[in-house]
């Protein structure tokens, strides 16, 4: 691996807006930590946050010194800075550290804070937080348009069950919706109260509770099950599931075959 093309190509992904690109440096299996978010996202979950970050952020990532680099490991710092329409918002630092696994990141462990400050703060994210308000406060969005955007949102989910598309993005699903990008995404996080990945997997473990109640388990394997209901992989299934429901999926179909029909 030539590690300085590899954080070039890494840093050009989060520019370019790109969650695939992002995600494509991280192994199938990879983890990409959050440290101040105490947050850890697989594969696929970075993927799903990344397009609802993206889709109300629009900062620029600068790589910051220079590159540190083992056998296995890259290290590096960066600075985040914010959309020159955005005036008077602060300049923020991070530092990343990766494990390697042959020509990817095994592990991503991410670092960010506020300068001048001791600790680090969950400040990018609290500027994504922020970020959304000002926008929405100018998005025109009124409460009859959002009770009317959840409704066709609500019809794309439960009639057309987009939700098994597991390549389901917030665009494509704006466009179903009928409505922009920022107008869905104000929709599901102020209007629902949650993140674009949150709202898509509370339908596909809800699918995944009636599969895994059937009385024939042979012939719905659990790994069929994820995939059967949009997961692109059985890591990022089991931990959605289990945030939901509190259980694994093996767990819960025990549970629920106990259960005297």
């Amino acid at each position: 691996m030539q590690t300085r093309e590899f954080v070039k190509s890494y840093f050009n992904a989060w520019n370019q807006h790109d969650p695939q690109g992002v995600a494509e440096h991280l192994t199938p299996d990879g983890i990409y930590r959050d440290v101040p978010e105490k947050v850890s996202r697989t594969h696929d979950e970075l993927i799903q946050s990344l397009s609802s970050f993206f889709a109300d952020n629009s900062h620029r990532y600068d790589l910051v010194g220079e590159i540190v680099h083992g056998h296995s490991t890259i290290a590096f710092q960066y600075r985040i800075l914010p959309d020159s329409s955005e005036s008077g918002s602060k300049i923020y630092n991070g530092a990343e550290f990766m494990n390697l696994s042959g020509d990817a990141a095994a592990t991503i462990t991410d670092y960010y804070d506020v300068p001048a400050t001791a600790h680090p703060r969950s400040s990018r994210h609290a500027d994504r937080r922020a970020a959304p308000r000002r926008k929405y406060a100018k998005s025109g969005l009124c409460e009859e348009q959002m009770l009317d955007y959840k409704h066709c949102l609500q019809e794309a989910m439960r009639e057309q069950q987009m939700f098994l598309q597991p390549d389901l993005t917030l665009p494509r699903l704006a466009k179903e919706v009928g409505c922009s990008v920022n107008h869905l995404s104000q929709v599901i996080n102020a209007g629902l109260g949650m993140s674009f990945f949150e709202y898509i997997n509370q339908y596909r473990v809800q699918r995944a509770m009636a599969l895994l109640s059937e009385d024939n388990p042979e012939s719905n394997l659990i790994l069929n099950i994820a995939f059967a209901v949009g997961f692109n992989s059985n890591s990022a299934f089991y931990a959605a599931f289990k945030k939901s429901v509190g259980q694994t999926p093996a767990q819960y179909r025990k549970q629920q075959l106990a259960k005297p029909h």
